[in-house]
């Protein structure tokens, strides 16, 4: 069983995504709540596998909670809407591994929580090109990109790993074994001049790869 953790100060939302997870066989919300303020002490206590965090809430946001805690959290998904683009690349850079929007099917929430549980990042292909405008005002932040030019395997690899597929997955989906995708994956990592999938994905979009 998946453990999730709820954390929205929406009610008909969190009341929303539990009952939806509640019709699945292998995730449940085990806790919630509804600030960041108090969010640290229920997630401490609940040993959940999975945040669900909202980007968005009074006094302390989803973006501050994931800066002040880091590594603390479970694996964080955030929840968001499609105006939410700078915050969710803040969240990013704060260690999120993902995010999805708050009017998401039931299979696609269940499949991303249960990608995110299993390692993968969670970085829909439907958002690429919005979020993609709004990296690239921000890129300075993370540096000049590399000189070495990923190959297109390594391309098409990547992009995969932004749709929140993991290296089992995305040697199912090209072929190869899994130790030979992990081994594109180092390189990647190496190319692109950061130290995991996330910060791939960020770079990826900023030099217009994926």
């Amino acid at each position: 069983m998946i453990r999730v953790v709820l954390v929205d100060d929406q009610t008909l939302v969190r009341s929303g995504i539990r009952g939806l997870l509640e019709l699945t066989p292998d995730i449940r919300v085990v806790a919630e709540a509804a600030d960041g303020a108090g969010a640290p002490g229920v997630i401490a206590a609940a040993q959940a596998d999975v945040l669900l965090l909202d980007v968005r809430m009074p006094e302390v946001s989803g973006i501050e909670l994931l800066q002040r805690e880091g590594a603390a959290l479970p694996p964080t998904i955030l929840l968001t809407t499609f105006d939410d683009d700078a915050a969710l690349f803040d969240g990013m850079r704060a260690g999120a591994r993902g995010f999805l929007l708050k009017d998401i099917s039931l299979e696609r929430l269940a499949d991303g929580i249960r990608s995110v549980a299993a390692g993968a990042t969670l970085f829909r292909p439907a958002l690429t090109e919005r979020t993609r405008a709004s990296y690239e005002r921000s890129s300075s932040e993370i540096g000049p990109a590399p000189a070495a030019a990923l190959t297109g395997r390594e391309t098409e690899i990547l992009a995969l790993m932004a749709a929140g597929f993991n290296n089992a997955e995305i040697a199912a989906a090209l072929g190869p074994s899994e130790g030979t995708i992990k081994n594109h994956v180092s390189s990647i990592l190496a190319k692109l001049g950061v130290r995991d999938r996330v910060r791939a994905v960020l770079r990826g979009l900023e030099m217009g790869c994926i």
